[in-house]
């Protein structure tokens, strides 16, 4: 059922503490820990601790966690000290897009230059 933590999803069981992570920050609605496959010398993702497969219906269905999910993408780009230089927050939605991961999650991507359009 959406919302409710699946038990083959990788980043539900980051929530509930089963599989480890580098994790940088944590709220009540949130957590946002390092990518283990970074693509640029910042990578962070921010995830919703319920779970819906992308950030659409996420927004769809608790608009205020989406809201929480920028909002610490806001800060993890302030603590990483990325700001000034300019930073990205990414949503890929479908395998198409490059998902791999179907719970919705933010990429916070800074530290070089990110050219547009993106690749």
């Amino acid at each position: 059922m959406a919302g409710e933590p699946q038990a083959d999803c990788l980043f539900c069981k980051i929530v509930a503490g089963s599989i480890p992570a580098t994790v940088v920050r944590e709220t009540e609605t949130t957590v946002a820990f390092r990518d283990i496959n970074p693509q640029a010398p910042t990578h962070v993702l921010v995830i919703p601790k319920v779970h819906y497969a992308d950030g659409a219906s996420l927004a769809a269905a608790e608009p205020t966690v989406a809201a929480d999910i920028l909002r610490e993408a806001g800060q993890v780009a302030l603590d990483e000290k990325i700001v000034d230089h300019g930073y990205r927050v990414v949503f890929n939605t479908g395998a198409g897009a490059g998902q791999t991961v179907f719970h919705a999650h933010a990429h916070v991507l800074g530290g070089r230059g990110l050219q547009w359009p993106p690749g």
